[in-house]
């Protein structure tokens, strides 16, 4: 297998938005077996041979040799012994699996002791022992019987009689959903989006809720008017409004109202009823799978956010309902698998961090989690032992707490309002998987705190809490919910770029949220213009926010609000921000990073690098660095360091929920519970002009009518081409205000900050000086000394 006399393999280099060659060299390999991925040659249908040895060289006793793959990402079936080892991959006859290019690059990895063990079952046994009998969504047969037979025994058994009552019962009196009639003119409106929006979800609901409703009660009425729903959605035209093309999110719901009718209505159907309800499913899952395995490509082009949850959403339940029946399902259904197994999540990293922020995490999660309790239940494959799903749950955990409403980053349709109670419904899941008492402690306080919101469109329209309550009692068991330690309030998920403090989330009158974001996934996707940018939380209320309205994707409070760097806790060079338009490419290069975030005892200290993110829209810009101190979980100091090639002037913004008062270089915001002040301390260009602007300027006033504004103060500096820019902000509760006192010696080559809180405890930061904002001087970068 030398493949010396073979053609050259095509192995092309890795773009910004593309699958990595992985394991690369020195890659911290945190599970066993690997993930294996590389870029596919042009040839849609070639299968590739995968090899790996303790020996470079490959002998043929001492190398696994993995044939006839068909995708360009794979996870082997085993683990494998700790210690160095080696890899390749060629493409390869199909037939005989025998190599028909040279063999790729090889690349080495190293497998620590003692690492995760998440092997994949191969496929030709993977699904073998699944039953092939319905139902197989959620219950297979032999569960259902002993579902039936603990509810008769005990109505509320796993809340049996509150998803009953609440969740079945009302589909049953409800008239059958006419097909959708789509947007006016067909050109898409927010209105006709959220209403259809819940429309399809409410088939969903109807369709497998009086499916199960019968199934478990014996009930032939319910049965009966369950198919009538089937029936009737199964004959909607799969091109027509409901289709994939025409609104994505309406198609998926159809899609698996189709899947779940399917599967649990099986023995209501007679053979023509099961073949119009198998091809509607058929076509409409055809549609979808073709979308992200031939054209969104995401085993290629992973950063798809709508395509790889649609892998969840809809493939894995469809493919599961239909295995057997098509023979599609099954490639589908191994196609997902394998995706999850290996890929997932393109949004993620090692510490659990999800790039496109906490909303879109839930989202994300709530449909992983549900495929991946269907692999589970349907034949045995096991995700949550991946080490990523071990952690994901500090994400929102750190990133959002449940007393918060605009702290944070990202697309977020709860924006102003307490977290989603989905995202206390993620958290149980995991858990129930970790043993975690803090994730269920969150449940417990997002059920407190955010009761009465079941039926808002960003609950109502994705889930209902009494069928999620059923499925999770039924397999998982319920945790001991724990406050997090007190100690234990620093996060930095450095794979995608987010920092956390979260000290003492267990009791908001005494809590303080920050989050800072320097991402290198740019603004793509969900994602924003906001590298660099912060928001804050305390004593019970959000401080300094993120503002805007998620009302829809792509409207104006979208586009020229919301996804730009001028909605941000960040600066604008010249009026200008960062990339957060369209073109993926630059989204993804309009990146930032954390260079580095640190637990130093007295303060939590946090470097972000945002130069690229802005220097595509402000090529003079040399640098843009920003450094966060929070001292003694109190206050904030934040020093700013912005290079150019020419003279730049700068903005630096601040978002809150109301006016403040401004002085010469202060400001000061006073909410219900809390406030803050802030002053800037010091300019290196010069003094600013402070200034505030209610409202959001460019958006169209009929998408927020109603909707709260905020208020953005800009501090101004004059054009410079070195910018250093010293900051303090001091959030108290209007209870009990607090000062900070601060002085400034800045003669000789520093400018020295000194700080004294009320404890008399001191800070001091050290900010080089440079004597010459008019050059364009590599900048020094800002020391911290503790006093």
């Amino acid at each position: 297998m030398s493949g010396n006399s073979l053609p050259a393999l095509d192995e092309p280099k890795t773009g910004g938005l593309t699958v990595r060659y992985a394991p690369a060299e020195a890659a911290r390999i945190v599970e066993n077996p690997p993930r294996f991925s590389w870029l596919p040659v042009i040839e849609d249908e070639a299968t590739y041979v995968l090899r790996i040895s303790a020996d470079p060289a490959f002998p043929a006793s001492g190398t696994r040799v993995f044939t006839r793959l068909p995708l360009n990402f794979f996870t082997p079936d085993a683990v494998l012994e700790p210690g160095k080892h080696h890899w390749s991959y060629a493409v390869c006859d199909p037939r005989t699996g025998a190599p028909v290019t040279g063999w790729s690059k090889t690349r080495s990895f190293h497998v620590a002791a003692g690492l995760p063990e998440t092997p994949l079952p191969a496929r030709d046994v993977r699904f073998k022992a699944a039953t092939r009998a319905h139902p197989r969504l959620w219950l297979t047969p032999g569960r259902l019987a002993e579902f039936r037979a603990s509810v008769a025994a005990d109505p509320d058994h796993c809340t049996w009689a509150r998803f009953y009552e609440a969740s079945v019962l009302p589909w049953m009196d409800r008239e059958i959903m006419a097909e959708p009639a789509g947007y006016p003119g067909h050109r898409r409106t927010a209105s006709v989006w959220r209403q259809t929006y819940i429309d399809c979800q409410e088939l969903l609901y109807a369709i497998r809720h009086m499916a199960i409703g019968g199934q478990v009660t014996g009930d032939q009425a319910m049965l009966d008017r369950a198919k009538q729903w089937l029936l009737s959605a199964a004959a909607w035209n799969p091109a027509g409004t409901t289709s994939r093309v025409y609104t994505d999110e309406w198609a998926f719901r159809v899609n698996l109202a189709l899947a779940w009718g399917y599967d649990w209505l099986h023995d209501q159907l007679t053979e023509e009823e099961r073949a119009l309800v198998r091809e509607a499913l058929l076509v409409r899952t055809r549609e979808t799978a073709d979308h992200i395995i031939k054209n969104a490509k995401i085993h290629l082009f992973p950063f798809d956010s709508h395509a790889v949850r649609a892998v969840s959403a809809v493939l894995i339940p469809a493919a599961i309902a239909l295995l057997d029946d098509e023979p599609e399902a099954e490639a589908w259904l191994h196609y997902s698998a394998e995706f999850l197994f290996t890929l997932y999540s393109p949004w993620g990293d090692e510490d659990g961090g999800w790039a496109e922020g906490p909303h879109y995490w839930m989202t994300g999660m709530a449909y992983l989690i549900d495929a991946a309790n269907l692999l589970k239940g349907y034949c045995g494959l096991d995700l949550y032992r991946r080490p990523f799903f071990q952690k994901t749950g500090d994400f929102p955990l750190y990133t959002k707490a449940p007393d918060t409403r605009r702290a944070t980053f990202g697309d977020d349709s709860s924006l102003g309002d307490l977290p989603s109670v989905k995202i206390g419904y993620n958290l149980r899941q995991f858990a129930g998987v970790t043993g975690n008492g803090a994730y269920q402690w969150y449940y417990d306080e997002i059920r407190r705190t955010n009761p009465g919101t079941e039926t808002a469109f960003y609950n109502w329209g994705w889930w209902d809490f009494n069928f999620d309550e059923m499925l999770y009692r039924s397999d998982f068991p319920i945790i001991e919910g724990e406050a997090p330690a007190e100690g234990d309030c620093f996060r930095w998920f450095r794979g995608t770029g987010w920092v956390a403090i979260q000290h003492r989330m267990q009791d908001p009158g005494e809590h303080l949220q920050f989050v800072m974001k320097s991402s290198p996934f740019g603004s793509i996707s969900h994602s924003h213009g906001d590298q660099n940018a912060f928001c804050l939380a305390a004593f019970g209320e959000d401080l300094v926010i993120q503002s805007g309205h998620y009302v829809a994707f792509n409207s104006t409070m979208h586009k020229h609000w919301r996804r730009e760097t001028r909605s941000k806790n960040a600066i604008l060079i010249d009026g200008k921000g960062q990339y957060s338009g369209d073109n993926k490419a630059q989204a993804m290069a309009a990146a930032g990073r954390i260079v580095t975030a640190e637990d130093r005892g007295d303060h939590v200290f946090i470097r972000g690098d945002a130069t690229a993110a802005y220097k595509l829209l402000s090529p003079a810009v040399t640098s843009v660095l920003r450094d966060v101190y929070v001292v003694n979980n109190e206050y904030l100091v934040i020093v700013d360091d912005i290079g150019a090639d020419e003279p730049v002037a700068i903005d630096w913004r601040l978002h809150a929920n109301a006016p403040m008062a401004l002085g010469d270089s202060s400001f000061r915001y006073i909410g219900e519970r809390a406030g803050f002040y802030g002053q800037i301390l010091w300019s290196e260009a010069g003094a600013p002009k402070l200034s505030q602007e209610t409202g959001f300027p460019g958006v169209d006033p009929s998408e927020i009518a109603g909707l709260a504004v905020s208020t953005c103060l800009t501090a101004s500096f004059p054009k410079a081409m070195r910018h250093q820019i010293a900051t303090l902000i001091v959030p108290y509760p209007v209870a009990a205000p607090r000062r900070v006192f601060s002085f400034l010696d800045d003669q000789g080559y520093d400018c020295n900050l000194y700080f004294t809180d009320a404890q008399d405890r001191t800070f001091k930061v050290v900010i080089p000086k440079t004597f010459d904002v008019g050059s364009a001087s590599t900048p020094s970068r800002a020391k911290r000394e503790t006093v």
